[in-house]
């Protein structure tokens, strides 16, 4: 097993977030909040979807280096899995569900007169002997199998459930949203891996590979960006946000000079020196990157790093306006008056009242986020051009839209990958923002 430092930081990030639910979970004011998140529908087929991508995320974060591999190659455990879609590769491009190359060539076949066509696939529909005729019968038929499989582990999954797990969190209508969506994605899941044994569900791009595979593996770049960069951002944030309005006087104008400082530097022109100074620092110490997988992770780091960095001063600003309310509170003045060290009122009074502040800007940020890598990709300052992410193949579709004839479904995919991984987390976080922000709640 090869541990990236991505991986690294991925581990600690669940651990941190693992050891926080199981010291919260008793305390009524977490519980009473994610009680009614729970009898949102909304929320929870959002949450589904959420954990859904980061189920595919971590199985793309464990990575290893195969036995049998001559090139030193690193893989992970999701490209292990998806092995029939990963090495099969084309030309170049073709459509969806497509058994033919999307552009005419010269073909010279024995005993024939060399003729303009479209050659057929390597991979794509080859066990199609009449591609007309056989081919839309036999994407249902396939389609069909995978949707039997994919009811099969949902029934499975809802027979134990209600075997095993007598006493639950969730109510009993979050439980059936829960499946209920599990149904559709687990279902249209087992029809795409069904498919993709024998077809390019999402087309091939222009050197032959498969773009489902791309997509489902930009799926860890986002996740990535958006945890890792809120693990850099928060205790900035956190520490600078309490202090400055905990404390007042000079250490409030420090913090307040540091980050409107930071804040009048172009963020984009911040991120592109960043990146010029790692791509110089990793080309003049090539020994210290042995494999290109190594290399991009580095720069994803180190994106992640310059992301954190500049954008902790939005949340800075809310803590601090916060903590100037709860200063004056009668129970922390009392605890003042009774000598209670400023330390202890500042763990137990004062971060406590704004963590809800925390809550809310974290996952309302981290769509933010997901959004600045594929800006960023696109203008070629953000992540390695090696890395497999939405931005990169948007990036790309920009010379293949002027095609003609034009080749969409790469830009489709990306954007329908994007926009519900975005979408998910945007309803989501209005959920979150209703249940913790104490203004919005009901008496």
């Amino acid at each position: 097993m090869i541990i990236l430092w991505t991986d690294a930081l991925i581990y600690i990030l669940i651990a941190i977030v693992t050891l926080l639910f199981f010291s919260l979970r008793g305390k009524q004011h977490f519980v009473r909040p994610w009680k009614k998140i729970s009898h949102n529908r909304t929320a929870m087929v959002a949450l589904v979807f959420l954990v859904f991508f980061l189920v595919i995320g971590l199985l793309d974060s464990i990575h290893f280096r195969p036995t049998n591999s001559q090139n030193n190659d690193i893989i992970s455990v999701l490209d292990y899995w998806v092995n029939p879609i990963r090495l099969k590769q084309e030309k170049s491009y073709s459509a969806p569900f497509s058994a033919n190359l999307y552009s005419k060539e010269l073909i010279m076949n024995s005993g024939q007169a060399p003729y303009w066509g479209y050659p057929r696939l390597e991979y794509g529909g080859r066990h199609l002997s009449d591609v007309q005729a056989q081919k839309a019968g036999d994407i249902l038929a396939k389609a069909t199998l995978g949707f039997l499989k994919g009811t099969a582990v949902i029934f499975i999954l809802f027979y134990a459930y209600h075997l095993l797990w007598q006493r639950t969190f969730f109510s009993n209508k979050a439980v059936n949203t829960i499946f209920a969506t599990l149904f559709f994605l687990v279902s249209s899941s087992y029809m795409l891996l069904e498919l993709t044994t024998y077809y390019h569900v999402m087309g091939t791009d222009k050197v032959g590979e498969d773009v489902f595979y791309q997509t489902i593996k930009s799926i860890r770049t986002g996740l990535v960006i958006g945890s890792l960069t809120t693990l850099i951002m928060l205790p900035l944030a956190i520490v600078f946000g309490i202090l400055a309005g905990f404390f007042r006087g000079w250490v409030d104008d420090i913090i307040q000079y540091i980050y409107t400082t930071l804040n009048s530097i172009p963020g984009v022109l911040l991120i592109a020196a960043s990146i010029l100074m790692v791509q110089v620092y990793m080309a003049n110490h090539q020994e210290q990157f042995t494999s290109l997988v190594a290399r991009a992770d580095m720069r994803l780091l180190f994106l992640c790093l310059i992301l954190g960095v500049t954008s902790w001063t939005g949340l800075c600003r809310m803590l601090r306006a916060e903590t100037l309310k709860i200063r004056e509170m009668e129970y922390v003045q009392a605890a003042q008056a009774l000598g209670v060290p400023r330390r202890v009122i500042l763990y137990r009074h004062i971060l406590p009242n704004v963590m809800h502040i925390v809550l809310i800007s974290v996952v309302l940020d981290f769509s933010s986020l997901v959004l600045a890598e594929a800006v960023l990709s696109y203008v070629n300052i953000g992540v390695d051009p090696t890395t497999y992410s939405w931005g990169n193949m948007i990036n790309g579709a920009r010379l293949e839209m002027a095609r003609e004839p034009v080749v969409w479904w790469s830009l489709a995919a990306s954007f329908l990958f994007m926009f519900t991984l975005v979408l998910a987390a945007n309803l989501f976080a209005d959920s979150v923002r209703d249940a913790f922000d104490p203004r919005r709640v009901q008496s």
